[in-house]
């Protein structure tokens, strides 16, 4: 059974933490600490996750670390950490009809609207709005910023 803890850290230094404890490892950290991984899930600020054997050790660790606040009491199974293992497409949130900028890439600092949304290969078909003939442009989901979620017709 995998045996996973939440160490409550200091919001924006939850990697810091992740790296000293690390470091406060060694090389014989995983025999020695009991500790398997250390996992830093964006979406979860202010916590990094360790799976380890012994939670008392861990807890040893953690009392030496700056930006480290303690181990939260209790103990979650691989099932409850399982949804911030699987990568998430770089065009969830983003609806046809939205309104963009484009971050990288030739078109890099245009504005465009959605046109259509390919989840499967993680692209987005826009309409460039300084374009003096409208063609639809492909491009990568993770090289643009959504400006506004508005939904409308798409003609």
């Amino acid at each position: 059974m995998v045996n996973v803890y939440a160490v409550k850290t200091t919001v924006n230094q939850e990697l810091a933490v992740a790296t000293m404890v690390e470091g406060a490892l060694g090389e014989e950290g995983v025999k020695d600490h009991g500790i398997k991984t250390i996992m830093v899930p964006e979406e979860l600020k202010g916590y990094l996750l360790v799976e380890a054997s012994f939670p008392e050790a861990l807890e040893q660790i953690i009392q030496s670390i700056s930006h480290a606040r303690g181990l939260v009491k209790g103990v979650m199974g691989l099932e409850e950490v399982e949804h911030f293992l699987t990568p998430k497409p770089s065009v969830t949130g983003i609806l046809e009809g939205s309104i963009i900028e484009i971050v990288s890439g030739p078109f890099k600092g245009e504005r465009a609207r959605v046109k259509k949304v390919d989840e499967a290969h993680e692209e987005i078909t826009i309409e460039l709005f300084e374009a003096m003939v409208p063609i639809p442009v492909t491009v990568r989901g993770d090289s643009v910023r959504v400006l506004s979620k508005e939904e409308n017709e798409v003609e």
